[in-house]
């Protein structure tokens, strides 16, 4: 069964559809630049399995194209945007990523539709742990402080969270986590100045995109209000 993508086919300018639910964290085996590129090693353990060149898996969240297979080791190469852009860039051998493959068709689509295209690092200002339970609280951009909302959908490094608090002053999240998630993914070891990479639910950008480009056309206001 071929993964799915929007228009049936995968080209440059089609969407693979991650769903946010974290199959395996994997190990960095090796990250090294040449000519520019950032060879990309990881461990993804049992993952590996049916895994062909070509293929796309997210890594901590960010869509990367399979260059080879070896065994359990995936290889991957990035530009220098998406080393800059994410997390990735700051990892080294031996650091802990979130795994995911692409979303099958027949697959449960247990988190929320996601494209792998992150839209920038948030850093970990907050961390509270008490039994059971794990509140992390993250600064973001103003720019991307629009398109999120308390209970809304938001994906860190890969993993589909809800919204838990949200101040716009202080231009802050926080999502609540629980046994389950910390055991599945890599935030179990999160630290405060931790870099999280954040991609917005594109339904809500789309929504927000619209409101502000009709708020935008006075024609369009002064025609609704005759």
């Amino acid at each position: 069964m071929r993964p799915f993508y929007f228009g049936g086919q995968k080209n440059d300018k089609e969407t693979l559809i991650f769903t946010g639910i974290v199959q395996a964290m994997g190990v960095i085996i090796s990250c090294d630049q040449v000519s520019g590129v950032v060879n990309l090693v990881v461990d993804v353990g049992h993952l590996s399995s049916g895994v062909e060149t070509g293929a796309s898996i997210a890594i901590n969240g960010v869509c990367l194209t399979v260059v080879s297979v070896e065994n359990r080791n995936v290889k991957f190469q990035m530009v220098s945007e998406t080393t800059s852009l994410t997390n990735l860039g700051r990892l080294s051998a031996g650091s802990q990523v979130n795994v995911e493959r692409s979303y099958r068709v027949g697959d449960e689509v247990g988190g929320h539709v996601l494209s792998g295209h992150v839209a920038c690092t948030v850093e970990v200002v907050k961390v509270v742990r008490t039994i059971g339970h794990q509140l992390i609280h993250m600064a973001v951009a103003e720019q991307w402080m629009a398109y999120l909302f308390d209970k809304g959908f938001v994906a860190l490094n890969g993993t589909s969270l809800t919204i838990a608090e949200i101040d716009r002053e202080k231009r802050t999240i926080a999502v609540s986590l629980i046994p389950e998630t910390l055991e599945r993914t890599i935030f179990r070891s999160v630290a405060v100045g931790d870099a999280i990479n954040l991609e917005i639910d594109s339904r809500t950008q789309a929504v927000v995109e619209t409101v502000r480009e009709v708020l935008a056309d006075k024609a369009f206001i002064t025609s609704l209000s005759k």
